[in-house]
């Protein structure tokens, strides 16, 4: 049968469906291979269904979710789900709140809330941390360009092979230069104005106005400065230099404007609050970025000027590693701009200039980066397809794909690919006098350029710096989230023939026993309160009226789940039963405060084990029941079950029998 096949809107349609209607979407946003969407009410989602939608490639649950749809088709997908929306990328469809558990008697949310267990305790369990939240943050500055970068990246590594083999005279000029100029202006829609698109993005993800974003990233391109009197740098005296501040300070301008418009917004009356807010913050956050973060970097870039002359002048192995290594960094400021005068200037009185071969390197150090991600990660889909994209314009020169959409938001394979460019640059320091006739783009777009013959100087460099990001990437840059991800989707796929061949060897029924968690009087399902219990959506089960808070495990296993608001655990038995035993009625909504767990995901259980002590007056003066529910979730395991006693009972007493199937 051929497989179903939706027209755009229709897929859009389905995937509002499948997370709970149009109006549980707060935004919608895309990257190179998935619909971004932040959910208001995440129970709201059904992640089975958005699955089983044809043009569905995936879901994954994280701050937003992620629906995904694969290159080439996604941005449509997000195009017309914004479309029925009446919205644009990027902005508010909905602002309601999320839907309280205690009037859901759908039995969706609870259904959800076991599914998402797993994911859900395992992400309990990481500590937070600043630098993650800063990575997580530039990821999502990021990775919407992607598709830019690749595009414009590999016309410019086109332009940069040509144009550099017109300057080695391998070329006409007069035939090929108008096709050079235009992949040039084809190119710079997107470099020259990156700052600009980086401040849109940066107010998206900091939830500041994206055109005043706009606006606070081309402040560092001083347009309109008047020339004959430049604006001074308040540390030197020297002039301002466009661009000084780099991607990085148009990230924390935003920041800053962010939380300026923010302020002003809650202070400023709503009659004039459209003309105050962004007047002021632009004046204010454009103050402190000519006369603060500009002059900062300019300050550093005069202390990276010192410090290149030094190496410079230590000369050999050492100046091309420190140089190779430092270069990332120094784009990332905006620094690299001030290296131009020198390359000109060596070109000037020497000829050539040795310094960009060595500079070229950490181009390099970033292909082998990704490379060695492709290797370690090739599960994720995601990862693997950016690299594919962004890895030949790598290659030729153009290095912001890999570093945006890579190897920054991973954050260790930026610093392993800064040292594979290290590498290469002791290279091509120690072969000595490689050097370029011209400036322009690195990578293999520089080898027409390398002067006297020395071209096989710098490609042992290239070589050098590619094994040297792959090496370091490989053995010390893969992230541990990243391997998880990666040993779990392994694991996936070696234990599912496993467990099959398990289940084949044992034919015979077996029998698990239950007990009463607690002290009180166990109660069969059809009198809770609640119908999801009652009407048994979640499966066969039981549960006990507690009369004090020590809750026991009601079966021998592994404890396979632990919900963050620890009202929830879920245990699996040896032959395969999946239990859960759920503290309270609607207790999701008090956060986990009347929950004194005892016990840890992984950890193993018997009946005689305290899994958790519960203040169960804190429970019922949130007015909610203190039911404490024990069920088996996998009902199609089982071939038999008895509830062999009710009414009062000590905890640990034996009260239900379940026999498994062959």
């Amino acid at each position: 049968m051929a497989k179903e096949e939706l027209t755009l809107e229709e897929l859009a349609s389905r995937i509002y469906a499948g997370v709970g209607g149009m109006n549980n979407v707060e935004s919608i946003v895309h990257c190179m291979t998935r619909v971004r969407m932040k959910i208001i009410d995440d129970a709201s989602v059904d992640v089975d269904e958005l699955k089983a939608i044809p043009g569905v490639l995936g879901v994954v649950e994280d701050e937003q979710l992620q629906v995904i749809i694969g290159p080439g088709k996604v941005n449509k997908v997000a195009q017309a789900m914004v479309d029925q929306a009446g919205v644009k990328l990027g902005e508010k469809i909905s602002s309601g709140t999320p839907k309280s558990t205690s009037t859901d008697t759908s039995g969706k949310a609870l259904v959800n809330e076991r599914a998402q267990a797993m994911k859900a305790a395992q992400k309990s369990k990481q500590k937070p941390s600043k630098i993650k939240s800063i990575l997580k943050d530039i990821s999502n500055i990021f990775v919407p360009m992607i598709p830019a970068f690749v595009g414009t990246g590999i016309v410019a590594g086109i332009a940069a092979v040509l144009a550099n083999l017109v300057t080695a005279g391998t070329l006409d000029a007069a035939t090929w230069q108008q096709y050079i100029d235009i992949m040039n202006i084809l190119k710079n829609g997107m470099f020259s104005y990156l700052v600009i698109y980086t401040g849109i993005n940066a107010a998206q993800v900091f939830g500041a106005t994206p055109t005043l974003g706009g606006v606070i990233g081309a402040v560092v391109m001083l347009t309109g400065m008047n020339p004959e009197a430049p604006l001074k740098n308040l540390f030197t005296g020297d002039p301002l230099a466009a661009g000084q501040g780099g991607i990085l300070g148009v990230i924390f301008a935003v920041w800053l404007l962010s939380i300026v418009e923010k302020k002003l917004h809650k202070v400023v009356p709503d009659s004039v609050d459209i003309i105050v807010t962004p007047t002021l913050s632009l004046i204010v956050i454009g103050l402190v970025e000519i006369f603060l973060i500009m002059p900062l970097a300019g300050f550093i870039s005069d202390g990276m000027v010192g410090g290149i002359n030094w190496v410079l002048g230590v000369g050999g192995a050492f100046s091309g590693f420190v140089l190779g290594t430092l270069f990332l960094p120094m784009v990332m400021f905006g620094l690299h701009q001030i290296l131009t005068p020198i390359h000109v200037q060596m070109i000037d009185e020497t000829g050539k200039t040795l310094l960009l071969p060595i500079l070229a390197m950490a181009g390099a150090g970033q292909v082998g980066a990704a490379l060695a991600l492709w290797v370690r990660c090739k599960k994720d889909k995601e990862l693997t397809e950016m690299i594919k994209g962004a890895l030949p314009v790598g290659i030729l020169g153009i290095g912001e794909p890999l570093i945006y959409g890579v190897t920054l938001p991973l954050g260790r394979p930026f610093i392993t690919a800064c040292i594979g460019g290290g590498i290469g640059g002791a290279v091509i320091g120690m072969i000595g006098n490689v050097g370029a006739i011209a400036i322009g783009p690195s990578g293999a777009a520089l080898i027409p350029l390398i002067s006297d013959g020395k071209w096989y100087g710098y490609v042992l460099g290239l070589l050098a710096a590619y094994a040297g990001g792959f090496v370091a990437t490989f053995f010390f840059g893969i992230p541990k989230e990243q391997l998880e991800k990666e040993a779990l989707a392994e694991e996936t796929i070696i234990n599912e023939p496993v467990a099959s061949t398990v289940a084949a060897t044992n034919m015979g029924t077996s029998e698990i026993t239950l007990t009463a968690v607690a002290d009180g009087t166990v109660e069969p399902l059809e009198n809770a309160s609640d119908p999801v219990f009652s009407q048994k959506m979640m499966g066969e089960g039981y549960f006990v009226e507690p009369v004090n808070g020590q809750i026991y495990s009601p079966v021998t296993g592994k404890v396979s789940s632990v919900f963050p608001t620890k009202h929830a655990i879920g245990i699996t038995t040896a032959n395969g039963l999946e239990i859960l035993l759920h503290m309270g009625i609607n207790t999701v909504d008090l956060g986990g405060k009347p929950f004194d767990l005892k016990v840890v995901e992984g950890q193993q259980v018997t009946s005689d084990t305290l899994v958790a002590d519960v203040d169960l007056a804190a429970i019922k003066s949130a007015g909610k029941e203190t039911s404490m529910m024990v069920l088996v979730t996998n009902m199609d395991r089982v071939a038999n079950f008895v509830l062999e006693k009710t009414g009062k009972a000590k905890a640990k007493t034996q009260v239900m029998d379940v026999e498994t199937k062959a």
